[in-house]
């Protein structure tokens, strides 16, 4: 059975440093929900508090509606119901697969048929019986992290903890994982909270993400409002890898700088100082939306496959383009922008 979580107020310091600062996140049962943020940024802690490898200072933890941690309780992890799948899959090398996944079934006292039940269901939906019997030095990376994986699902968790667990693998057998991954935790309906510091996975696997930063949640919204409306300058240059440009909004107008004769159309905008969230992929020929647009200067070229992307210099600031062929370097280049994709962002 899956489960909701809330954490409340969480607080916590190592090493007098605050690292998380009374905290708060609800996940809905059957939800996932992905971590992000850079290192630093309290993602792991907050995770290992969860699964109960770490105690906050402060706040609350509650499982489907029973309390697991709070100052006067304390459920130890191993009665939380929830599995964890580590990025380095943390498999017992002298253990076969099927050992690996009965060893922590064994612990829970249940029954040999009751095992067995478990961890066929387990290798059949990780696609892993063939390999049963082959020991972790025997697989490839992905196979071990089924293994991982396959050994939380065996034990019926409510909630499932992934820390950053694809980092480890090559980028073609990355994205490959992820699907499957993804594809059998939505099929087993398990609430799943994900740590990662890549934008692109985050985007991929989530239902909602919560971005974080020195401790705290700075946005908790799905992957798409997330990536259309950031709520700041630091999710938007996190996310996607956005350009930021400053500059003034006047009559729903921005420049770069006051009087320039190129500018973007900017509805809703308030006058004042802003920033304009360029994203590249946003970037049109001038004669596209000519009451629309601004002129800088290209500095770079790079081959995309579908298109180029450039870094164009607009005087004091630089922007990322994509653009469907590479103009010299150097070259002027005019670009207009849909106004209905302008977002200016309080200065």
């Amino acid at each position: 059975m899956t489960a909701s979580l809330h954490c409340a107020g969480i607080r916590k310091s190592l090493g007098g440093r605050p690292v998380l600062n009374d905290l708060d996140l609800r996940i809905e049962a059957g939800e996932v929900v992905s971590l992000l943020g850079a290192s630093g940024s309290g993602k792991t802690t907050l995770l290992r508090i969860i699964a109960g490898l770490v105690e906050p200072e402060k706040g609350s933890i509650t499982l489907d509606g029973r309390v697991v941690w709070s100052e006067t309780t304390a459920v130890p992890p191993e009665r939380r119901r929830i599995g964890m799948v580590f990025q380095d899959y943390a498999l017992w090398p002298h253990m076969t697969v099927a050992g690996n996944l009965a060893f922590g079934l064994r612990s829970q006292r249940l029954s040999d048929r009751d095992i067995a039940q478990r961890l066929g269901h387990a290798l059949d939906v990780t696609r892993l019986s063939p390999y049963r019997d082959r020991y972790p030095t025997e697989l490839s990376g992905g196979q071990q992290q089924r293994v991982a994986i396959a050994r939380c699902l065996a034990a019926r968790p409510a909630l499932m903890l992934f820390d950053e667990p694809l980092s480890n693998l090559d980028a073609a057998l990355r994205e490959d994982m992820r699907i499957e991954m993804m594809e059998l935790v939505r099929r087993e309906a398990i609430t799943v909270v994900y740590v990662t510091h890549d934008q692109a996975e985050a985007m991929a696997v989530s239902d909602r993400i919560a971005i974080m930063r020195a401790g705290e949640i700075v946005q908790f919204d799905t992957p798409r409002a997330v990536y259309e409306a950031p709520a700041d300058s630091f999710v938007a240059s996190f996310i996607g890898g956005f350009s930021i440009v400053r500059g003034q909004v006047h009559e729903e107008r921005f420049r770069i700088t006051e009087g320039d004769a190129e500018s973007v159309r900017t509805p809703g905008a308030p006058s004042g100082a802003g920033m304009l969230v360029i994203r590249p992929e946003d970037a049109r020929p001038a004669e596209a939306y000519p009451d629309s647009r601004l002129r800088g200067r290209v500095l770079s070229s790079a081959f995309q496959g579908r298109c180029w992307r450039l870094a164009v210099d607009l005087g004091p600031q630089r922007v990322r383009l994509d653009w469907p062929e590479a103009p010299p370097v150097g070259a002027s280049l005019a670009f207009s922008l849909p106004p209905e994709r302008c977002v200016v962002l309080s200065a």
